[in-house]
């Protein structure tokens, strides 16, 4: 992972064309540079940039097609630039057929979350209770488990009122860092 960081570095300036094609390779490393350049990208372009990178990010979703792609830019990329706009688009990804969308969608949360915003992870982690993949129930309860870290009590109501329906890999990530005996409580409910 380094290595591909410093590769992204010094490829940043890569028109967005030659991005798509990087993000079009068979091999994960290379979707995996190329969303690292977009990543830098976005951070470094002004607000039509932004957009486009927004934009250009979404119609390629199913070429961000395994967890690590996925963490690596949702939040930098769809949490940075919903945070101040509308956000049924995310809704929309939440809901999506694709796994992949619907991680996105929680995991770009983790930019609201990093801002003190915690509403939008709760409203998709409820929507994500009766999903029936397990990288789902993982990236919501990683991402109740940072909610929990930034307003523990915005968590624990969540698990109050959900721990004994939502998946049990996603409670399980949801209170790893809780006390033994706090977490023995919640298992056993």
């Amino acid at each position: 992972m380094p290595e591909l960081r410093k590769i992204a570095g010094r490829h940043e300036c890569l028109p967005l064309s030659d991005v798509h094609a990087l993000l079009l390779s068979k091999y994960h490393e290379e979707r995996l540079t190329a969303l690292l350049i977009i990543v830098l990208k976005f951070g470094r372009g002004n607000e039509k940039e932004k957009g486009k990178i927004y934009h250009f990010y979404l119609k390629n979703t199913s070429y961000v097609n395994n967890w690590d792609l996925v963490d690596l830019s949702a939040a930098q990329i769809v949490g940075a630039y919903l945070f101040e706009r509308e956000k049924s688009r995310l809704y929309c990804l939440a809901k999506s057929k694709m796994l992949w969308e619907r991680r996105i969608a929680i995991v770009a949360t983790f930019h609201f979350i990093k801002h003190g915003r915690m509403d939008e992870t709760m409203k998709i982690a409820r929507m994500l209770l009766r999903d029936e993949a397990d990288l789902i129930h993982k990236a919501a309860g990683w991402m109740l488990r940072e909610v929990g870290k930034r307003d523990l009590s915005v968590e624990e109501n969540f698990l109050r009122k959900y721990s004994r329906i939502m998946p049990r890999t996603m409670l399980r990530y949801a209170i790893e860092r809780f006390p033994e005996t706090k977490r023995r409580s919640y298992l056993q409910k």
